[in-house]
């Protein structure tokens, strides 16, 4: 049977754009076809805005590659119309397990809370994540949304210009140019748009290597994420265990700095390493083998005037705690409502620059606990190793040792603290709402609060009046009680008789109050649109 990473999804097909006399302007292209960039087409296209997405190749990545896929990402899955079978297909977890050496020290639970539509992750092959978002995009196409996909048209060159950006596009036919007045890169790690415009990563660059092996066998481990410290199959180095659908299993493997990194992927040194785990009995066939690196760096900028990058392309973390894909999918989040605003002439272009501001910061802090990941799981000293091997065996029968194992913070969406579209808040109200908080999940009425919160702005109300406004006409409107929305109402008011919050297009709050101010709520509407900046970018 011909695997789904076996076959062309969008094959290439020549377009009228190749015999142009002149290139074709189009409103936003999108470089790379992988989970940023078809999620970033799909966004788009569901906002009216034409997008087109170029990439070098035809079909979704061979390997399993990102695996982990957050609660977070799949709500955002659900705005996009591919949820329900990416959640499906994938392999369902929310319990953790730590080892040292051959013990359990301790095991965690990462969504201990009922009240919310989605697991805390699945575990899915990125094949299948990349087949059901081209699926969507397909399915979008055939309804008639402005979205194109050519495959085999690879970016050579990128010339930006205060109003377009020039691309020189290869193809099994030969080059060609077309104009985007708006570009996003989301062509992976090692992103040929940032070497084309001369831009480079700052950050650190760990001395460690780590094995992924995806093993195909029958096993009974339970599904669960396993973490090994210092393991009698892998000694002094770490170890990791993950299911994933169709009997696939990834296993990471700590192999040190001074490695032999083509050597260590073939099959003679790696199938010991796996027998040495799982049993000398056990029987398994590889489907994909990788070495990778630890590494935390990203961009200086996310946004260089008409050109702005998202996902790897923009910012690197160690794979240790799931914060890759699922950061470049709050990337598309952040981005595409507000470049669908400026677009449409409703927002200034500031609006973009504000995309750089809370990404940039979403990605100091996913690169500060990736860090702290890796310091904790590869000590650079004697002494660290002593420190963490005390902590770990604290951690069997202390508690408060606990929060000192680290062995990958697992990923959570950022909250973006002070920025620069936040409006006021209300101190009474509990503290994981707050504005620039990603909105928690909750029941509401027959069906999720997050699945009513509209592709706009949305004001939301517990025990409060709406009444209407002629400045709020554009804004969706949700009201509950706490009689009919318990939980609902202990997420968002907490002990406060009553709530009224502000949400941006991203399910992040914008701002609450205690009641319905009409005034104040037009005035954090303009805040968090772009209205009360002016514009500027380089």
């Amino acid at each position: 049977m011909t695997k789904i990473f076996e076959r062309p999804l969008y094959p290439y097909a020549r377009h009228p754009d190749q015999d142009a006399v002149s290139p074709v302007r189009h409103k936003v292209v999108i470089i790379g076809a992988g989970p940023v960039g078809l999620a970033a087409a799909i966004d788009l296209a569901q906002r009216g805005v034409p997008v087109v997405v170029l990439d070098e190749n035809d079909r979704v990545s061979f390997g399993s590659r990102a695996i982990c896929f957050a609660k977070r990402t799949l709500e955002i899955l659900d705005r996009l119309g591919c949820g329900d079978v990416t959640t499906a297909k994938g392999v369902t977890w929310d319990q953790g397990r730590v080892f040292f050496d051959e013990r359990e020290i301790y095991n965690v639970h990462l969504l201990p809370e009922d009240g919310h539509k989605r697991p805390a992750f699945i575990n899915l092959q990125q094949y299948y994540f990349e087949q059901f978002l081209v699926e969507r995009a397909q399915a979008l196409i055939a309804e008639g949304a402005p979205l194109e996909i050519r495959g085999r048209n690879r970016v050579e060159a990128i010339g930006s210009h205060p109003d377009h950006v020039r691309l020189e596009i290869e193809t099994p036919e030969g080059p060609y140019a077309l104009h985007a007045e708006w570009l996003i890169a989301c062509d992976g790690a090692n992103s040929p748009s940032r070497r084309m415009m001369g831009l480079d990563f700052v950050g650190r660059v760990f001395e460690d290597n780590f094995l992924i092996a995806d093993v195909i066998m029958q096993a009974d481990f339970p599904t669960e994420r396993w973490f090994w410290f210092d393991p009698p199959f892998n000694r002094g180095q770490s170890a990791l265990l993950h299911k994933q659908p169709d009997n696939v299993w990834r296993i990471d493997l700590q192999l040190g700095w001074d490695i032999d990194r083509e050597a260590e992927k073939r099959p003679e040194r790696v199938i010991p390493r796996l027998k040495a785990m799982l049993g000398e009995d056990v029987e398994f066939e590889l489907e994909w083998v990788s070495i990778y690196t630890f590494q935390c760096r990203r961009m200086e900028r996310f946004r260089h005037g008409r050109v702005i990058f998202a996902g790897d392309a923009a910012h690197q973390v160690s794979p240790f705690g799931a914060r890759g894909a699922n950061s470049g999918l709050q990337d598309v989040d952040n981005l595409c409502w507000k470049l669908a605003r400026v677009i449409k002439g409703q927002s200034p272009d500031w609006l973009i620059d504000t995309y750089d501001w809370e990404r940039v910061y979403g990605a100091d802090e996913n690169i500060l606990n990736s860090t702290r990941s890796t310091e904790f799981i590869t000590p650079k000293s004697e002494i660290s190793r002593v420190f963490r091997d005390a902590v770990l065996d604290l951690a069997e029968t202390q508690e408060f040792a606990r929060p000192l194992v680290n062995s990958g913070r697992l990923s959570v969406p950022c909250t973006y603290d002070e920025g620069p579209l936040n409006g006021p808040d209300c101190a009474a109200m509990p503290e994981r709402t707050r504005p620039g908080a990603p909105m928690p999940d909750a029941p509401l009425g027959d069906g999720w609060l997050l699945d009513q919160i509209g592709p706009g702005f949305t004001l939301l109300a517990i025990d409060a009046d709406l009444p209407d406004s002629p400045a709020l006409s554009d804004v969706v409107r949700l009201k509950a009680t706490r009689a009919q929305a318990p939980i609902l109402a202990e997420r968002y008011a907490g002990q406060s008789a009553s709530a009224v919050y502000l949400v941006r297009p991203d399910q992040h709050v914008c701002a609450r109050w205690q009641s319905f101010d009409p005034n104040a709520i037009a005035s954090a509407l303009a805040q968090a649109t772009g209205q009360n900046r002016g514009a500027s970018h380089d």
